[in-house]
């Protein structure tokens, strides 16, 4: 039966952990959901025909199977990730045959600054592009991407490379707590960039770890909260970020030395600390898939707060590869605050990426975008669109070009370094995903190789997008 959720009087939450053989069933023909134990919503006959049950039904096996692979998921990336890291640790492959004849062999050490995860593994690329100065408006995209990559490593790894390559000042690696979960699901980093004036301060949010159930139960489900004034939100996407049980969003929250930290509190508070100390300093969010989630999530719970100076020193959200986070609703509160603070929202989206199109855009979930999409073929063209074509990315019409697509990029991961230069070449992991690729089309196109590319090859009238200032703003 529902339970009533004191801040919140509309929504809709899923518990794949309730849910029997049986329940599965009832999803297609009961109308009376809300009394059993996985779905806990306060409107009677909340689904309506066979595609919501359809999609329900989806989203609640999918996850069971996440609980129930979860351990056997960390194990594979956790041997993927030695494995991909063994000729680092040794000094090359060379090196590391020599060392296994001799019974040598140096095992990584996954906190030490030369250990990559997967996803670096995928683009091993960590200098920033040295032809896009601090004054190139392609600057903050080329760095946010940069960012937003570099969040999935450890903090070792991100202090050598803002420090040794970057020359940037290191503010934060911050491992965040989830309310719901009681568990650190939420990652994200923070550093000033001090060759641009004002000085920057960047947060980057880690995105979707691929051998991190966790973090697939959060992009899988489909819960969503109706906030007061504000619009439908993705429950997952906002208990990442730091939703109390019980409370919702409250404006403060206990924040004291030994307790656990909240990604929106702790970061806010830490931005008010830096931004207090250089009155002229602005600072951007950004992030990758999951990350790019919280990113734009970020000022809305500052908007919803009435966070006013901290809204004033935003310089802007670089999203990439972002899946939907609200309802339309949503998307027009968010519009008129990024108008209002004169906030850049830059939403990439390459090619075919299924996460883009996800949660579906459609009357039985209500998820939609907002604001322009940036988006970039798989020549790296870019146009500046309402939304991604194939929206919702399963439509039968587009199953042959997303092959071809993915065939050609398989077939540009071979030719790249010759056409576009040596910076550009490919190994032989990035080459495997991009294999996965004529398989699943859309998954390989998900992967921070292209979105690196696209903000250093990419060919758009302007790659960054400013929102008009309502009249208000003008004067």
């Amino acid at each position: 039966m529902a339970s009533k959720e004191n801040f919140c009087q509309d929504y809709l939450l899923l518990n794949p952990k309730e849910a029997g053989f049986w329940d599965l069933l009832r999803i297609f023909y009961s109308s009376e959901l809300e009394k059993r134990d996985f779905f806990d919503t306060p409107i009677a006959d909340r689904l309506g025909g066979f595609p919501d049950r359809w999609l329900v039904f989806v989203s609640v096996v999918a996850q069971k199977i996440l609980l129930k692979g979860k351990k056997p998921m960390a194990n594979i990336g956790y041997y993927i990730e030695q494995g991909l890291n063994y000729p680092t640790a040794n000094g090359g492959f060379g090196r590391l045959i020599l060392n296994f004849l001799s019974g040598k062999v140096v095992r990584p050490d996954r906190l030490s600054a030369t250990f990559t995860s997967a996803i670096g593994n995928l683009d091993t690329r960590w200098d920033l592009d040295s032809r896009i100065g601090a004054n190139d408006e392609r600057y903050g995209a080329a760095l946010s991407v940069m960012a937003a990559k570099l969040s999935y490593e450890n903090e070792a790894f991100i202090t050598t490379v803002l420090g040794d390559r970057w020359q940037m000042e290191f503010l934060g690696y911050f491992n965040f707590w989830n309310d719901y979960e009681q568990i650190y699901t939420t990652q994200a980093i923070m550093f000033q960039d001090k060759k641009v004036d004002p000085d920057l301060i960047v947060v980057a949010f880690r995105g979707t770890s691929p051998f991190d159930a966790d973090d697939w139960l959060t992009d899988l489900d489909l819960s969503w909260y109706d906030l007061e004034d504000v619009g439908k939100l993705h429950a997952g996407f906002m208990k990442a970020l730091g939703l109390q049980k019980e409370k919702g969003w409250p404006k403060q929250i206990d924040q004291g030395s030994g307790t656990k930290e909240y990604a929106y509190y702790a970061i806010r508070e830490k931005l008010r600390k830096s931004l207090s100390e250089n009155r002229k300093a602005k600072f951007m969010v950004t992030g990758h898939s999951l990350g790019a989630a919280l990113a734009i999530l970020f000022p809305a719970i500052l908007s919803l707060h009435e966070e006013e100076w901290l809204l004033d020193r935003m310089e802007g959200v670089y999203s990439f590869g972002q899946p939907r986070v609200g309802d339309e609703k949503f998307g027009n509160f968010m519009k008129e605050k990024l108008r209002l603070y004169d906030v850049k929202y830059c939403r990439y989206v390459y090619n075919n990426d299924v996460v883009p199109r996800l949660p579906y855009d459609d009357k039985t979930l209500l998820f939609k975008h907002f604001g322009p999409c940036l988006y970039f073929n798989s020549s790296y063209k870019g146009q500046i669109l309402e939304e991604e074509p194939n929206k919702n990315y399963f439509s039968l019409l587009w199953v042959l070009p997303k092959l071809m697509s993915a065939v050609y990029e398989l077939i540009r991961s071979f030719i790249i370094p010759f056409t576009r230069g040596n910076e550009f070449r490919e190994g032989w992991f990035e080459i495997f995903f991009r294999a996965v690729g004529l398989i699943i089309p859309g998954l390989s196109n998900h992967g921070p190789q292209d979105y690196v590319n696209l903000t250093r090859l990419g060919t758009l009238s302007s790659l960054a997008y400013s929102p008009p200032l309502p009249d208000s703003k003008k004067d």
